[in-house]
């Protein structure tokens, strides 16, 4: 009913503007962060990025950074039979590619800084690599949030003209078991 229309678009917004606040954060990193840090001398460098890294862990960030994949995934899910919905599915691909890009690449990076010995020598292996990783991750969710900006976007034109089918959030037209 207009209910589970209405949960479908609260999700599917809910997903964009987690997607948002991730794709903030990689560009924030990428624009002021990290050229900042890159003014620093080796140890104040490796101090800091340690300090980020350790205070970036926390209950807010987690609720985006696991939000942006978990939400988008249910709204793709939710949208399955809709003309919206490969928008949706795109913005899973990219960010799906980013996460693991974070999770194969950035992070391992942070571990390995946070156990360095010498700064300058952990700042070597840590720098330009992360700086990369990050820019990859960046663009990644920012396509994403761009695929779900444009799949709410249609999502809201399919409502309002009553292309939606009330009893299954299909389609008019379209079975209720989905296509």
């Amino acid at each position: 009913m207009t209910r589970n229309r209405t949960a479908t678009g609260l999700v599917l917004g809910a997903a964009t503007v987690a997607m948002g606040l991730i794709a903030g954060v990689y560009y924030i990193f990428a624009c002021c962060v990290m050229p900042a840090l890159a003014r620093s001398d080796d140890r104040i460098y490796v101090e800091v990025m340690n300090d980020i890294n350790d205070v970036i862990q926390n209950p807010v960030f987690f609720l985006s950074f696991m939000g942006a994949l978990l939400l988008t995934a249910v709204s793709a899910w939710q949208l399955r039979g809709q003309p919206c919905r490969w928008w949706v599915w795109a913005a899973l691909a990219s960010y799906t590619a980013g996460f693991l890009t974070t999770m194969a690449f950035n992070i391992p990076l942070n571990d390995s800084l946070s156990r360095a010995g010498d700064p300058t020598a952990a700042r070597e292996h840590f720098e330009h690599a992360w700086v990369a990783w990050n820019a990859v991750r960046a663009v990644l969710s920012t396509v994403a949030l761009v695929c779900l900006t444009r799949g709410l976007v249609l999502y809201g034109a399919f409502r309002r003209r009553g292309d939606i089918s009330p009893s299954s959030g299909a389609p008019s037209g379209v079975p209720s078991g989905g296509v």
